[in-house]
């Protein structure tokens, strides 16, 4: 198993060290397992249980890609939103921006700049791409690529409210820091599910953001 590396506050609390090091470990080539359901796709929600994952017969086959925000401030934070209540897919929950990858979009992170634009007005040209995390397969039938990007401190939001209620910023160094990970349980269609959750304050961070905020740790934090 790989080592950890020291925690955030110690490791990289300034942006400079957190980009250069998502610059240094991550990469924008689009994994095959996107669209090739055949090829190896190891992270998801079925990480934490992979029996539950055969169990409730889960297969994960539309695919998105989402931004994960990181605001170039001395200390860097990451942007998330807040869904609206009355959405037909994890509907009142926090999450990144992004969504489903549509035909005409060139590549994933092309998609997931084009809803970032779309749910909370963030202009592309305060973005800077970075690398693609590992592909992430959800219950709800997704395979998601998630693109680290870093974000000029000077950007601007302006949330469409058909499906956002709310865009706010959480620090990167109480994100990346492994004791605020915490492993969760709890009743899914019958069935006892695991999952992981991150509570900032009146902000509760969890499942598949919470997933994808520790697969962010686990890639840039692991020597």
């Amino acid at each position: 198993m790989n080592e950890l590396l020291p925690p955030l506050k110690d490791a990289a609390d300034t942006s400079a060290e957190f980009f250069g090091r998502a610059r240094a470990r991550l990469t924008l080539d689009v994994p095959v397992a996107l669209t090739d359901h055949d090829a190896p796709a190891t992270r998801g929600d079925r990480d934490l249980d992979p029996e539950l994952w055969i169990k409730a017969g889960a297969k994960a086959t539309r695919p998105a890609a989402v931004l994960v925000p990181v605001i170039d401030r001395p200390e860097p934070s990451v942007l998330l939103t807040l869904r609206t209540a009355d959405l037909p897919s994890h509907p009142g929950q926090i999450a990144f921006p992004g969504g489903k990858i549509d035909p005409h979009d060139a590549t994933p992170l092309a998609a997931a700049i084009r809803e970032g634009e779309e749910e909370i007005g963030l202009d592309p040209g305060m973005i800077e791409p970075i690398g693609y995390l590992d592909l992430y397969l959800t219950f709800s039938g997704f395979r998601i690529l998630p693109a680290v990007v870093r974000v000029a401190p000077d950007y601007r939001v302006r949330v469409n409210p058909s499906e956002v209620a709310e865009a706010f910023e959480v620090p990167l160094p109480f994100l990346m820091e492994p004791a605020n990970h915490a492993v969760k349980t709890r009743e899914w269609r019958g069935i006892q599910r695991t999952y992981l959750e991150m509570p900032y304050g009146e902000r509760y961070i969890w499942g598949i953001t919470a997933g994808i905020l520790r697969n962010l740790y686990e890639r840039l934090y692991r020597a």
